[in-house]
Parts: C-alpha cells; sequence; structure tokens
C-alpha cells in the first residue's frame, strides 16, 4: 500500500503580473496558485510532486464543506465583497463567513493570495482566526473565527469614548499582533482602522482584513500603493512615498486617539461628526502638524504614547516592538479584562 505524503507547509508562488486570472481557473472549477489549491471541496496543498493540475476525483480532507454551513444573517459590507454569520448545522458552531468574488482585477487577486497565504500560516491569538477557505461558483469564501462583540466601530458607538486602562488592554493586543505581522510574518497590514480591529465576549481584540477588501492597489502591486482607507493613512503614503510598517503604527495611534476622544482626530470639535471633506483631509494630514492627546484630558504616559504613534516622518515613530515596552503598554497586565469591551 502507498503511504500518503504529509501536505507540506504552506508556500505560495505569485505568478507573473501579466498573467490574466483565468490562467488559474480550471475548466472544473478550481483556483490554484502555486502548490495551493481551492475548490468547493476547501483548500489543499499538493503533497505528491507527480501531482500538477487539480483533479476533481482528488481525495480533499476537510472537518465540513460549504454546504454544512447555514446563514444567519448579514454582518458586514465592502468594496470586496459581504460577511454573513454563519452556524454549522451539526455542530452548532458559529462562524463569520467572508466571500471575495473573484471577477476581479490581477493585482487584487494578487492581495487574497496573500491574505490566504497569511490566514493559513497565522498562530497569532491576537490575528483572526481563518479555519477554511472554499472556492465556488467564482468567488472565495473565507471561513472565519466570530469575533461577537463587533469591531472597535460598534464599542465606540454603544460607549462613546473607551478610558484609559481599558486602551491599554486594546493597545497591548494590538501591538502582539502587529509584532506578529511585521516582525514574523514581514506583512504590512495596511487599513488598520476601527472597523478591522474585532472584539468578542472575553474583551480579546484581535486584528483582521490584510488589506484585500480594500480593493484599491494599482497594477504594480508594491508598497507604495494606495491601500487602504485614507482616513487613517500615514503622511507618506498620501504623499506616495514608499512605505514600510511604521504606516500601520501611524493608523494604530489614529484609531487610539479616536477612541479615547471620541471622535475622528481630524474633525475639530464633536459637532462635526462629518469631518473634513477628503482634499480637506489629505491636505492637513500631510501639511498641518499631528494630531496629539489633550494633556490636560490625559495622563502623560498616554500623551507619550499617541506621540510616540503619531509623528509626520516615520522614521521618529516607534515600532511594534519598541511601543509594547512603553508604560502605558506594560500597564495592560494590571487591568482585567475591561467590561466595556465584553458586555
Amino acid at each position: 500500500m502507498k503511504t500518503k505524503k504529509p501536505l507540506k507547509e504552506l508556500k505560495l508562488s505569485v505568478p507573473a503580473q501579466d498573467s490574466p486570472i483565468s490562467s488559474f481557473l480550471t475548466a472544473s472549477g478550481t483556483f490554484f496558485d502555486g502548490d495551493l489549491l481551492l475548490n468547493h471541496k476547501g483548500l489543499r496543498l499538493i503533497s505528491d510532486e507527480n501531482e500538477s493540475l487539480p483533479s476533481e476525483t482528488k481525495e480533499i480532507d476537510l472537518q465540513f464543506s460549504l454546504e454544512d454551513l447555514e446563514t444567519i444573517k448579514v454582518i458586514g459590507k465592502g468594496s470586496g465583497g459581504i460577511v454573513q454569520l454563519v452556524r454549522h448545522k451539526w455542530v452548532g458552531t458559529l462562524f463569520a463567513l467572508k466571500v471575495i468574488q473573484m471577477n476581479i482585477q490581477e493585482e487584487i487577486r494578487k492581495q487574497i493570495v496573500q491574505e490566504l497565504k497569511i490566514n493559513q500560516a497565522s498562530q497569532c491569538p491576537h490575528v483572526v482566526v481563518c479555519y477554511h477557505s472554499f472556492y465556488h461558483n467564482g468567488a472565495i469564501s473565507l471561513v472565519l473565527e466570530y469575533m461577537d462583540r463587533g469591531s472597535l466601530v460598534d464599542i465606540i458607538r454603544q460607549v462613546k469614548t473607551i478610558l484609559e486602562p481599558y486602551l491599554a488592554v486594546v493597545c497591548k493586543q494590538v501591538l502582539q499582533g502587529l509584532v506578529y505581522l511585521h516582525h514574523e510574518k514581514h506583512v504590512i497590514h495596511r487599513d488598520i482602522k476601527p472597523s478591522n480591529l474585532l472584539v468578542n465576549h472575553k474583551g480579546e481584540v484581535k486584528i483582521t482584513d490584510f488589506g484585500v477588501s480594500a480593493m484599491l492597489a494599482n497594477s504594480m502591486g508594491q508598497r507604495d500603493t494606495f491601500v487602504g482607507t485614507y482616513n487613517y493613512m500615514a503622511p507618506e503614503r498620501i504623499s506616495g512615498s514608499t512605505y514600510d510598517n511604521k504606516s500601520d503604527i501611524w493608523s494604530l495611534g489614529m484609531v487610539i486617539l479616536e477612541c479615547a476622544i471620541g471622535r475622528f482626530p481630524y474633525t475639530k470639535s464633536e459637532d462635526q461628526q462629518s469631518g473634513p471633506s477628503f482634499y480637506e483631509l489629505l491636505q492637513a494630514i500631510v501639511g498641518s502638524p499631528p494630531p496629539s492627546a489633550p494633556p490636560d484630558q490625559f495622563s502623560p504616559e498616554f500623551c507619550s504614547f499617541i506621540s510616540a504613534c503619531i509623528q509626520k516622518d516615520p522614521k521618529d515613530r516607534s515600532s511594534s516592538l519598541d511601543l509594547l515596552q512603553m508604560e502605558m503598554s506594560r500597564a495592560a497586565h494590571e487591568v482585567n479584562v475591561p467590561r466595556v469591551l465584553s458586555h
């Protein structure tokens, strides 16, 4: 009896830029890229050196299929697709099902492959878990961990502002996720914003959406592309300069400051909730002094943390590792799981 070879560790080879997406789809409806195979039965890595293109007769080992999931409701919509709350019919476990239509440009397909690569390899408690991936009827479906308290957007809508001790807990968890992405996976998130920081009933905060849903990359697919939500973009990205993972740090600082003061930092007052126009915002980010935490309302430690994040020159910003060592982050272990996040 032939011994079945173990599945290889995930390794994706990104095809040449001028290759059309049809080159990665078989007539039977399987999406493939390097040794990654994805169809309605799920995701598989080719383990046999003699295997080349996918075959519908090849066995795929999965715990469940898309048919085992029933939709409860839509919990999110974006330019890249929708997110549904689904339940396993037989076990009852809840998941978030992210569906991405594949009638898209080649450079966006590369971002999706990047997200699949990150999700399948992620072993970080501060990054949302991807349990399974499927390709069916022109769409990729990601079966994700369901974060039942929604995002920081939902939290802010309910409580208006988050107190410093609780923000310390949020910061520490997000920074641990960013350390994993930046220093272990060598990935720039590129779209850190309140809606991409999810919370569960335990008060855990996890990073999701590695820029795939932004759908704004140009055909070069380089790090100087305009991917992400412009509100939280670092100045070097707005001005079209090349950027690195320090751009995520600017975005984090903007998010935490917004959670603290209860409004977007470039909004002048609480009455002006709509904020500046697109062009006013871009001009302010590039040409004006960066926002800061009001020292009469917040502790020196909090003000120092925000300042370390929101520096116009990325060289002046702290790294995710450095920020974890700041007093605000180190104080987080003294705070119990914050009720404002868990209830």
